[in-house]
């Protein structure tokens, strides 16, 4: 259906209300008219990424999750617990769209030489509300994908390299030569491994599974520790120690394992320390936590000295700090590799309304290694 014979389009939404309930749904919103420098996106890929699902579940218990509306317009509610409506307070009965990231073709543009220099082009984007049919998105927000790259080839362009570019550049601007990276048979670990591998970077990863282990060591990966192993902690301590490693970024978040990588930092450390000093070695460690995958809380034993530092970190507060010309480097570079070192795989491919689809669900919401899901906000859609 032509965009002037209607000039609306489907949009996911996701919904909770102070009553304790998730509703997600398809909602019909206006297709707006490109401004001067901004782009109309005929969005046909995006991905569901941790980020994302983490806006779109919020904190509500999708075991409860119950099916309604019809099959061209589902909606899904889910019970939010209790006692974790407060952290839901911010968004309570406000309606908000989905979506980090994704890719399609320009089919409008705005007056301006750097807006119409992009229409026909197939792009990637980024700014939220992604999954839908259509996207308005300043310019400088999108990424011209290489001639005959495919939107699902750029889906990913932003968050997942962009993160993983990101942590090998604070390696760099703070000091450190090494890192230790956990969840890292995911689609960002396995972009970090070639990273490392390609600008010859110590990277220590860390999985939880021995087909994981394997995964990575048949890309060439040559330090892996499964945390699932009883000699986790020896192997990650040697492991940190073969490659000097003061820098990790978990993704787990909650639970043991970062204080785990501190306490075997110090413990590499110490087998070249000269003399004994009851505050530990004087070198900083740091561990950034990046992600939330373990909700319960984070723990730790004060093992490891005095020099150490443990914090949030996430990709577009750094890209702010670094600035336009150092993030626009990262981007290129991006863009230079796609399909090669940026290149991501996807189990399946979904339209909007499987998204709500209580199977389809249970499967994505596993967020296991290898079962990453694209979005295309227009299959089955005519458009």
């Amino acid at each position: 259906m032509p965009i002037e014979s209607t000039r609306t389009a489907l949009q996911l939404r996701s919904l909770i209300k102070r009553g304790g309930e998730l509703e997600l749904s398809l909602a019909s919103v206006d297709i707006p008219r490109p401004g001067p420098n901004e782009v109309l996106v005929r969005v046909e890929a995006s991905p569901l990424n941790p980020s994302d699902l983490g806006l779109l579940f919020g904190a509500a218990d999708m075991s409860t999750a119950r099916a309604g509306g019809s099959a061209g317009q589902p909606v899904v509610t889910a019970r939010v617990p209790e006692g974790a409506m407060k952290s839901m307070a911010g968004r309570a009965d406000v309606s908000m769209p989905v979506g980090n990231e994704g890719a399609g073709v320009v089919v409008e543009a705005g007056t301006s030489a750097a807006a119409q220099a992009l229409l026909g082009k197939t792009v990637a984007a980024i700014g939220g509300a992604m999954y839908s049919q259509y996207r308005c998105i300043p310019t400088e927000q999108c990424l011209v994908l290489p001639e005959g790259a495919t939107p699902a080839e750029g889906a990913s362009s932003f968050v997942n390299p962009l993160t993983a570019l990101g942590m090998v550049e604070t390696m760099r601007r703070e000091g450190h030569s090494a890192l230790v990276h956990t969840a890292a048979a995911s689609n960002l670990g396995q972009m970090l491994n070639q990273i490392c591998l390609k600008d010859g970077v110590g990277l220590v990863n860390i999985v939880r599974k021995q087909e994981q282990a394997d995964l990575l060591k048949a890309q060439g990966a040559v330090h892996v520790c499964n945390a699932a192993s009883p000699t986790f902690l020896q192997d990650l301590t040697e492991a940190i120690a073969a490659t000097g490693a003061t820098l990790a970024f978990d993704a787990t978040g909650g639970g043991k394992l970062a204080g785990q990588i501190l306490g075997c930092m110090e413990a590499a450390l110490n087998r070249k320390a000269g003399e004994y000093s009851r505050y530990g070695s004087t070198t900083h460690k740091q561990v950034y936590l990046y992600g939330g995958l373990d909700t319960s809380p984070t723990e730790f034993t004060r093992n490891f000295g005095m020099a150490w530092g443990m914090g949030g970190w996430l990709l577009f507060p750094f890209l702010q700090k670094i600035g336009p010309h150092a993030a626009s480097a990262l981007k290129q570079r991006v863009v230079a590799e796609l399909k090669t070192t940026f290149a991501s795989h996807y189990s399946k491919e979904i339209s909007l309304a499987e998204v709500l689809d209580l199977d389809v669900i249970a499967a994505y919401n596993r967020r296991a290694t290898g079962e990453k899901y694209l979005i295309n906000p227009n299959k089955g859609l005519a458009g």
